[in-house]
């Protein structure tokens, strides 16, 4: 099968990198800021709609809440990314919130931080695929009608890509995120050009609709309630923050450093797009509603079941460059691929995490392993495989599958600063120095302020979204985390099992005897070498066993066992029921039994065929004897291979296919050969 699958594979994810040039794969920042900061810069697209959804839930009046809780989600993003600049600088190795909480706060508290954001790592590519195929669907009536099959297929693109390597996958997705943010960018000066300066009106396609509110009048601690779950709406303009603490070790040096800057750049981008979209939306009325079929009102009468509610990004986008214009076009197309590509900030996050974890034992080992292209490939695969069936369960709706969002990244963000103060505080408890005490002192100010205002806000996501959602993404990390604490009991259980002792153990004590028995079905070429190399081995006594199954084959084989003259006992045991593997356990446990510091050795013929349908027609006896004989202590199984002719024409393939090379990976030659033929005289 392997040789079945090694072309495609070759095709699809490049050929197979040499460990030696993991350097090779390193990011400069250019392209470190789409790869980790592709998500906090794409949800722009859809976290100032879901304020405005939230708020009209009392009418249009509230909308001029928008601004203030805007400036609020400012102040948050910028100590968010205060309080990690100085994670980075702390923890350059890579476990970025995990780490810093496990160090700090000790496993249980890390434990917790990397169930949340393995949670919010699957929540984000669902959610970004979800959004993105939303916005294109505005435009291409196919994927609305198969948003799931879409949905579906864009992870799995985006899967195959980043299974080429984390630097290929990042040089693609740069250019889109780029126009993205040029796109918005251009938006924000040119409405706020011609709002400014030639005083135009600009109106969105919803600004005459009216909106009915579900709750009219609310005052006191309901208007309080719907202004901090608007709030924590807004919130998702900060899922991803945490990616670049997490993948420090993808940058190049001087790491943290580069890290740091990338992610002060990455706040201010997002701050002023999410600022600017809000503000034209406000400008140009744009309305929203959680139920636009009935809540939005155009001349007296409900829109109806038929119409289509567009993001604010697009709206803004309509009224400020106009419907079907160049720039409008460009932007709509930006903003739906950046949004899929959103999801490579999980794609490098949450295999980067499970490698961690799988060291630490919390996971298994496998996750721990690079791939042919040093990207964590069953880590990748593993992410695609539970978004997957996420945008399945939920359809591969954005507003339902959002409010299960926020509360996974809030969680990792309010534990990792507080791990940051005690590690502050741990350090302050050493240092003598001045100057180096006054740099903690203000480092510690910075993540004691990030550490309240993220819990504060964890609260309030908490209380505003519990029943819309946010319950199934905290069962989500009691299941990672009951999950892992499992592994890791057992990887521990199994470490204590197998530790070599240091004084005498059963271990070390040879067995008294040993008793070799060779399975025999028939006389045949497999069999004889087995028998061969069983008197070989000297054991104390050796005989054949074969299962009487078939009273005529076992006749035929005992009269050609004595013409032959092999000079060793055969055994025959009966199988009233036709049964193989349970008579030769069974006989095999009995002398265990007779002699239990002695040991049994069971040794096998087997057939070595050389295509993957031969494997189905032979062997199958055999390897359901070893898996029983595996679980029975003091058994010895010993296979003893013969290679058909159809093995060796595999082993010549595998040769030629040595020399073999995925196409375009060659082109002219190696540089050594090509220098020393053009360095020959012509004849």
């Amino acid at each position: 099968m392997s040789k079945l699958t090694d072309v495609p594979k070759r095709i699809l994810i490049g050929r197979a990198l040499r460990s030696d040039r993991l350097g090779e794969t390193l990011l400069p920042k250019r392209i470190a800021l789409p790869v980790f900061a592709s998500d906090p810069l794409s949800s722009v697209a859809y976290a100032p709609g879901e304020v405005l959804l939230v708020l009209s839930i009392a009418g249009v009046t509230a909308y001029h809440f928008s601004p203030w809780i805007a400036v609020a989600v400012v102040v948050l993003m910028f100590t968010v990314v205060a309080s990690y600049r100085q994670n980075v600088h702390a923890y350059p190795s890579g476990g970025g919130d995990y780490e810093v909480a496990n160090t700090n706060l000790g496993p249980k508290a890390g434990l917790t931080v990397a169930s949340a954001l393995l949670v919010d790592y699957v929540l984000t590519v669902a959610v970004s695929i979800s959004s993105g195929i939303e916005n294109l669907g505005s435009a291409i009536p196919f994927v609305v009608e198969h948003k799931v099959l879409c949905a579906i297929g864009v992870i799995v693109l985006l899967t195959l890509m980043n299974l080429r390597g984390v630097k290929e996958s990042g040089s693609l997705f740069a250019i889109p995120t780029y126009i993205f943010v040029a796109g918005v960018f251009t938006m924000i000066a040119w409405g706020a050009f011609r709002g400014l300066v030639l005083d135009d009106i600009m109106r969105a396609p919803t600004a005459d609709y009216a909106i009915k509110p579900e709750h009219g009048g609310l005052a006191g601690f309901a208007l309080v309630f719907l202004l901090l779950r608007a709030f924590s709406s807004g919130c998702a303009a900060l899922t991803g923050v945490e990616a670049i603490s997490n993948g420090v070790p993808a940058f190049r040096k001087p790491k943290s450093k580069n890290a740091a800057t990338t992610l002060a750049a990455m706040g201010l981008l997002a701050v002023t797009m999410f600022c600017g979209i809000i503000a034209l939306a406000a400008a140009t009325d744009v309305r929203m509603a959680e139920n636009p079929a009935e809540d939005l009102i155009h001349n007296g009468v409900p829109l109806g079941p038929d119409y289509v509610q567009n993001p604010v990004i697009s709206q803004v986008a309509e009224a400020v460059f106009g419907k079907g214009s160049f720039l409008f076009i460009i932007l709509a197309a930006a903003t739906a691929l950046v949004l899929f590509l959103a999801a490579n900030t999980a794609y490098n996050g949450f295999p980067l995490l499970g490698s961690i974890l799988a060291q630490d034992r919390y996971l298994p080992r496998q996750l721990h392993t690079r791939g042919d292209r040093l990207a964590f490939s069953n880590g990748i695969v593993l992410l695609a495989g539970a978004a997957g069936l996420l945008v399945g369960i939920y359809g591969a709706d954005s507003t339902r599958l959002i409010q299960l969002y926020i509360v996974g990244v809030f969680v990792s963000f309010t534990l990792s600063q507080t791990g940051m103060v005690r590690h502050w505080n741990r350090h302050l408890a050493a240092e003598k120095d001045q100057a180096k005490r006054r740099h903690m002192i203000r480092s510690r100010a910075i993540n004691a302020f990030g550490a309240f205002f993220t819990g504060l806000v964890l609260v309030v996501v908490l209380l505003t979204k519990f029943t819309h959602g946010a319950w199934v993404a905290l069962l989500g990390m009691v299941i990672f985390y009951a999950t892992m604490t499992a592994i890791r009991k057992h990887y521990d259980r199994v470490a204590a099992e197998i530790a070599a002792p240091e004084g005498p153990s059963d271990d070390l004590v040879r067995p008294s005897r040993v008793h070799s028995v060779v399975l025999i079905s028939k006389i045949h070429r497999p069999a004889l070498r087995a028998l061969a190399y069983a008197k070989l081995m000297r054991s104390d006594s050796l005989e054949a066993l074969s299962v009487n199954v078939d009273p005529a084959e076992i006749k035929a084989l005992r009269e050609e066992w004595e013409r032959r003259g092999i000079d060793v006992p055969l055994k025959i045991l009966d199988s009233p029921y036709r049964e193989i593997t349970r008579p030769i356990i069974e006989y095999v446990k009995s002398l265990r039994k007779e002699s239990p510091r002695d040991a049994v050795s069971v040794i096998i013929p087997e057939y070595v065929v050389g295509h993957w349908y031969e494997h189905l027609l032979h062997n199958q006896s055999a390897l359901r004897l070893k898996g029983r004989l595996l679980f029975t202590p003091g058994i010895m199984v010993t296979s003893v291979p013969y290679q058909l002719q159809s093995s060796e024409a595999a082993k010549r393939r595998a040769r030629r296919q040595q020399d073999w090379n995925a196409p375009g990976s060659v082109r002219r030659g190696p540089a050594q050969v090509r220098s020393k033929e053009s360095s020959e005289p012509k004849s």
